[in-house]
């Protein structure tokens, strides 16, 4: 039997694995060359190396020359990579909330002044989406 089409099985293929995001949260702060990105996750070399590399070959990054003797790079996140943002926001105001103890280390300011809290919203009403908000009209690409 195989394993049910699934896009969260599929985007976690590309970003499901802690050095991944953690590099994708350092490229997103600003942060592009490689040696920051190691010391800021604490990831080893070849680690990161390689989840950089999948990063780039998935299209969520992008390497972009600063130097040309020797040849270094930087990451850049592409349209993809931006379009994760939320996702990280969401992901540190749920560990905020249910993981991390005392203050949040991080936070972010919304381009209104106030500090960031995620919400997911209907694309089409713009209604909060909450638990039990939604009902399945299709799994695995079969109507229900």
């Amino acid at each position: 039997m195989s394993a049910r089409e699934c896009s969260i099985a599929n985007a976690l293929g590309v970003i499901g694995e802690r050095w991944s995001l953690l590099a994708l949260r350092e490229v997103l702060l600003g942060v592009r060359r490689f040696d920051r990105i190691a010391a800021n996750t604490g990831a080893s070399r070849d680690i990161l190396a390689t989840r950089l590399r999948k990063l780039v070959e998935a299209g969520v990054l992008e390497k972009e020359q600063y130097e040309e003797h020797p040849p270094r790079f930087e990451y850049v996140p592409t349209a993809a990579g931006r379009e994760l943002a939320p996702i990280l926001h969401a992901l540190m105001d749920w560990g905020d909330r249910h993981v991390t103890e005392g203050p949040a280390p991080t936070e972010w300011e919304h381009t209104c002044g106030a500090t960031l809290h995620t919400r997911m919203v209907c694309a089409h009403c713009g209604e909060p989406v909450e638990a039990g908000g939604s009902k399945l009209i299709r799994l695995g690409g079969v109507p229900q």
